[in-house]
């Protein structure tokens, strides 16, 4: 009976050892390293890395890049009623109506809605994660007042109350950022408010608890770390929305008040106007304003997938 016991013992530690067993060569993967390798395998996230990384190349070194100065009205003794140049050499776009390249202008365009789009999307996720945070750890009658207000904020369209802060703030890029970051408030306060909640309840939490640990600690420590993922990939997604909500707003005419500084949104309201002479003047905008927002977004899910333990493979 003992010889046969410790057979049976022997085979349910093999057993237990095969199944807990790691490939030779790994260790334990962090969750960020496994979701890097999941996206490095994803032509989506490929496809919106490339994107988003080729922005923020053309947007940082647009001095550099642009082949001529977006002021200069270099063929403005060319524009006629009814005829501005195309594309020809050392134009590779043509000029706008006051004959200014508009290639140079829309490399310096990228560098605007770059920086109002990262602007406002960082003081949503400040504010809105104040708000998250706030509510997701007291609970009880703060969490009730904080909820109600972001439900009363929820309640106002976001580009209606954009365009009523714009105008309240004045005609200027600040004005911009802020009515931009106000929209995406609620959105980043409901997220880490709902993922805290989650996280307050957990095992490790409750064990922490227990032994005594501060509930600061507990809170800053461990729930908040462990409730910032869904906020991080709601941030890639947010940029997306910035940028085109930017775009919409100096197409109303409440952004940068000085019209001849290149932004995407003020090239396509200006482009309104000589679409039956010339209508590249507003897809070259417009084209641009898209191909960003969906590198963000292309990127944004597919992060929100890898990070995400139900498609994991």
């Amino acid at each position: 009976m003992t010889a046969m016991g410790d057979v049976k013992r022997r085979r349910i530690d093999e057993l237990a050892a095969r199944a807990g067993a790691v490939p030779e060569g790994e260790g334990g993967v962090s969750l960020t390293r496994s979701a890097f390798r999941r996206l490095r395998r994803n032509p989506v996230a490929i496809i919106g890395a490339i994107i988003v990384i080729t922005f923020l190349i053309v947007a940082a070194f647009a001095p550099w890049l642009a082949p001529r100065d977006p002021l200069a009205q270099t063929l403005l003794s060319e524009i006629r009623p009814g005829n501005i140049p195309g594309s020809r050499e050392g134009f590779p776009l043509g000029v706008d109506n006051l004959g200014r390249d508009m290639l140079s202008r829309l490399i310096w365009g990228s560098r605007q809605s770059l920086m109002i789009g990262v602007v406002a999307t960082v003081l949503g996720v400040v504010v809105g994660m104040a708000f998250g945070v706030l509510a997701g750890a007291f609970g009880g009658w703060v969490d009730t007042l904080v909820m109600r207000f972001i439900d009363i904020v929820l309640s106002i369209p976001s580009l209606l109350m954009a365009i009523s802060i714009s105008v309240l703030l004045g005609q200027n890029q600040y004005a911009l950022m802020i009515a931009i970051a106000v929209t995406q408030v609620p959105i980043f306060a409901r997220l880490l408010r709902g993922s805290m909640l989650a996280q307050r309840d957990s095992d490790y939490a409750l064990a922490a608890r227990a032994l005594g640990v501060k509930k600061t600690r507990i809170v800053f420590g461990h729930v908040l770390p462990n409730s910032l993922s869904p906020v991080i990939v709601q941030a890639t997604l947010s940029l997306a929305t910035a940028i085109i909500e930017a775009a919409a707003l100096s197409f109303l005419g409440l952004g940068d008040p000085d019209l001849a500084r290149p932004e995407w949104g003020a090239m396509l309201a200006n482009a309104q106007a000589f679409l039956s002479v010339r209508p590249e003047l507003a897809f070259y905008p417009a084209i641009c304003i898209i191909v960003v927002a969906l590198g963000f977004t292309l990127l944004g899910e597919s992060l929100r997938e890898a990070l995400d333990p139900k498609f994991r493979r």
